[in-house]
């Protein structure tokens, strides 16, 4: 059985310890960054992955148990004290389809996947 995020779980921040970071060419930061996961899709999002783009696998599902549902988001925060904010993601839907890209997303910003 699949449970959906509650409101309340997606105003919360899920921590990535140790995710790291390695695009010169996005913002700097120097604390943790904190940006938000939307769901702009039509389809419940079932996983999702964020690795720094010098890595060949993928880190651990962020969403775990949990679902994004279409029309929701979720704080993410990761706090690897690395200086830049370039990731691969990797979504995957509850119809079997899946999404890969790359993106930078600093202290505030937000990502989303649309159809």
């Amino acid at each position: 059985m699949i449970r959906s995020l509650t409101r309340m779980a997606l105003m919360a921040a899920i921590a990535i310890p140790g995710l790291g970071l390695s695009a010169p060419s996005a913002k700097a930061q120097t604390e943790s960054v904190t940006f938000t996961l939307v769901n702009g899709t039509s389809e419940v999002m079932t996983h999702f992955y964020a690795s720094p783009p010098s890595t060949s696998s993928w880190e651990s599902d962020i969403l775990g148990q949990d679902v994004l549902n279409p029309n929701e988001y979720v704080n993410i925060t990761v706090d690897d004290g690395r200086e830049d904010c370039t990731y691969d993601f990797r979504a995957i839907f509850a119809d079997g389809t899946e999404s890969v890209s790359r993106g930078s997303v600093c202290n505030g910003d937000s990502y989303t996947y649309t159809d």
